[in-house]
């Protein structure tokens, strides 16, 4: 008894391994299926039903990155998925699938599996085409065509070293060949001319290009503007009326600060000076100490209500500025994509530059902020802040701020130099330092 039941259990379990193997084509041509719908999806939902490319969208770098990844995920999956089915129908035959009808197993009609078929090869048929009819050739011309028409190379992306036939990798012992390179790339510029898909390549690219362009200088402008109009708007319509309000009991309070009450001292001596200088030019009769008095004491009014409103014009700005920082915080905030496409952007323009452009430009940035003269600049810059805020030029502060921080400018921008522009443009950095010598 036991045995018959132990022969029943080894029966069932090879009759469902039996049934396993025989549902195997189909199985595998469900999964590869329902892959290909997993990419088409992500076509439809981010892509507007186009190919997964930073062609057909505008994303950033991260974003397309992550793209990327489940596609070639998904990619794989489906090919190992038709790699299966085709080595599992080619050990099918005729005697196996009477066997399975008898055990029950129903085959899908054959109009099911060829649009099954059809539709996985349609939708991987536009990614296989990009990786081996496309060879890296041509798209090397394709960006050659681009930089020199419409100048929108990409310099900061690594150059890709591939032979002519696009197979075999070429060896760095290979790179010198019997021809000089202008002429194999002229060869290529104009096979790629030459190619009739090669236009509808640069147009897009274009697009692509005019379009993170016009973002960025839009979310420039904003960045610029907003800040501007909230500092505006808030002295006018919030700031302004408060401070007012607060400060028009108290006349006695005229200056913010000692620095304030010794410019008006100086301007009140300076008058009196010209008016006794007026006086003995003019050859009239001496003034008299009253006459003096008088007008002394109505230049200090006037002194007084010009010192009370920058007073309180400085308190304004104080509220004003934070005002702005708030905009201008909440603006970077809600705009993260658009900072990507600034960044790729930035990045384009930067290193699209020649490597004279790019050394005239650090000098001049260097000699600006960290150079010889630039300490009075500096100084300049913290004392038209203080008065902008209405606090006192503290010398002291003024002199350690020179001391340290356009060194440690200098010091990042040394790093930077070294760390990233002399792996991604060397020769940027031997033109620098040519030019600085």
């Amino acid at each position: 008894m036991r045995n018959s039941v132990f022969s029943q259990k080894i029966y069932g379990f090879l009759l469902a391994a039996y049934r396993w193997y025989l549902l195997t084509p189909e199985r595998s041509l469900e999964e590869a299926y329902q892959t290909a719908l997993k990419i088409k999806e992500i076509e439809d939902q981010h892509f507007q039903g186009k190919k997964i490319s930073a062609d057909s969208a505008m994303y950033s770098s991260t974003v397309m990155d992550y793209f990327e990844a489940d596609l070639k995920k998904l990619l794989k999956n489906a090919r190992m998925r038709l790699t299966e089915f085709k080595a599992s129908r080619w050990f099918s035959n005729e005697s196996k699938q009477q066997a399975a009808i008898k055990t029950g197993i129903e085959y899908p009609s054959l109009a099911l599996v060829l649009e099954k078929l059809g539709f996985i090869d349609q939708v991987i048929a536009k990614y296989t085409n990009d990786q081996s009819e496309k060879t890296p050739a041509n798209l090397t011309a394709l960006s050659t065509i681009v930089a020199d028409n419409i100048v929108i190379s990409q310099p900061n992306k690594p150059k890709i070293s591939v032979p002519n036939n696009g197979i075999k990798p070429k060896r760095k012992a290979d790179a010198t060949g019997v021809l000089p390179r202008s002429i194999l790339s002229t060869i290529t510029r104009l096979q790629a001319e030459l190619d009739p898909e090669s236009e509808q390549d640069v147009v897009q690219n274009f697009r692509q290009t005019q379009k993170t362009t016009i973002i960025s200088i839009r979310f420039i402008l904003l960045l610029i503007i907003i800040p501007l109009l909230t500092h505006q708007i808030a002295k006018a319509v919030v700031v302004g009326p408060l401070v007012d309000h607060f400060r028009g009991s108290q006349t006695e309070q005229i200056f913010l600060n000692t620095e304030m009450e010794e410019e008006a001292l100086r301007e009140l001596q300076r008058f009196e000076e010209r008016i006794k200088f007026e006086n003995m030019i003019s050859n009239a009769a001496p003034i008299s100490s009253e006459d003096i008095e008088i007008k002394m004491q109505e230049k200090a009014q006037e002194v007084a209500e010009q010192f009370q409103s920058e007073s309180a014009n400085a308190i304004k700005n104080v509220f004003a500025d934070i005002c702005s920082v708030i905009a201008f915080i909440w603006l970077l905030i809600i705009s993260k994509s658009s900072i990507s496409v600034l960044k790729d952007f930035f990045d384009h323009v930067v290193y699209g530059l020649s490597d004279s452009a790019k050394a005239f430009i650090i000098i001049l940035f260097t000699d600006v902020f960290v150079g010889f003269h630039s300490p009075h600049g500096w100084e300049v810059i913290l004392e038209g802040i203080s008065r902008h805020w209405g606090l006192p030029a503290n010398r002291d502060f003024i002199f350690l701020f020179i001391a340290t921080f356009p060194v440690i400018l200098d010091t990042i921008f040394k790093y930077w130099i070294f760390r990233y522009l002399n792996r991604i443009s060397p020769s940027a950095v031997a033109t620098y330092h040519n030019m600085n010598e």
